[in-house]
This record gives C-alpha cells, structure tokens and sequence, in this order.
C-alpha cells in the first residue's frame, strides 16, 4: 500500500476519517490553555481538519502553521477557517519540509506512516526543531492491524525511538483522553537535546 497523497485524499474525500474527533482533543486543549509564548512558532503535522490549529488561531497565536500531505484536507481547512493565513497552510509532504519551528504537535500523524519511516520521522522533528524546542503531543500506545494505517506501537519502542535525540520531560499515560481512547494514549512533551 502506497500512503501517498492520492491514498489520503481519498480518504478524505470518501470521509474515511475514523480517526477525526470533530474537534481539539482534551489533552492538548489542557496543554495549549497554559502555554502562553504566543509569538511561538508552531507546527501542527499531519493536521488533517486542523482542530487545533484552528484553536491556536483562535487564541491568538500569531505563528502557526497547518501541515498535511492531502490537498483535501488543506482545502477542508482553508474552507472551514478562511482567515487563517494562506501562507501558513502547507500543503506538502512531511519529509520534504523546510524550516524551524519551537513546536511541533503531533496527533495520529506518527501512527498514519509506515513503521520503515520511523526512525525518518524522529530526525525529521529533530531536524525542524529550533534548539530546545519541543515535540508535545499525544502517541498511541496499543498495537493495530499491520497492513494499513493506524499502525501501533508501544511505550517501550517510543522510548528507543527518542532517546537519542530527545530529553522526556513529559512521557506518561495520558489522563484526559477521550472515552474511545481512554488507557490507549501516552501524553509527551520531548525537548530537543
């Protein structure tokens, strides 16, 4: 299977979007209410809908910045929220992206890729990340169907993942996660080292 943009804007062309919740999920909505350096530079990957981007744009972040693979979704988003910058809304692949951000927010994006891609995603975060700057979000931590996305993965493989590259200063069972996804959610906060 080729997760390529034509796979995901069929997917959200089809609304093949088990995964979206229809809004900002709670944990993340609990991290961004006490994060106030809104001169931040933040990068949401994968951002689908764009829920929390949309929520940033609300609350007077003035750098944000919408990342996904589907013209779709970007569409859907640009549609959806029409005074959020055009210049903001980057409709390209993850890999190829180019910049420095002090945030990177992750949510389903790690578990949409697949597991060969892995180790490319942690020295791609790396990589866009200014010094000190952080990866906050939120990773499944349960196994799924190996042939086709969400893929799984565990706290333990997460850890050598990160390790390296990343300080753990936020790596725990997630307390506030929605009820469909409650006991399945690590919340993490990984400062760059």
């Amino acid at each position: 299977m080729k997760l390529d943009s034509k796979y995901w804007n069929n997917r959200y062309e089809q609304f093949d979007t088990g995964w979206d919740v229809g809004s900002i999920t709670p944990p993340l909505e609990e991290y961004f209410s006490s994060f106030k350096m809104f001169n931040s530079q933040i990068l949401v990957i994968g951002a689908g809908n764009g829920y929390e981007v949309e929520y940033l744009h609300n609350n007077n972040f003035l750098n944000v910045y919408y990342l996904d693979f589907s013209k779709k979704a970007c569409s859907n988003f640009k549609n959806r929220v029409p005074s959020f910058p055009d210049q903001n809304i980057l409709c390209k692949d993850f890999f190829n992206l180019k910049g420095k951000f002090d945030l990177i927010i992750e949510q389903t994006f790690f578990c949409a890729i697949k597991k060969n891609k892995r180790k490319l995603y942690v020295e791609k975060v790396y990589d866009l990340l200014k010094s000190k700057g952080k990866l906050v979000g939120l990773l499944f931590d349960r196994e799924f169907e190996d042939d086709h996305p969400p893929f799984g993965a565990t706290k333990e493989l997460y850890a050598n993942l990160f390790e390296n590259h990343f300080s753990f200063k936020i790596f725990e069972n997630c307390k506030n996660s929605l009820n469909s996804r409650k006991d399945h959610e690590i919340f993490i906060e990984f400062e760059k080292k």
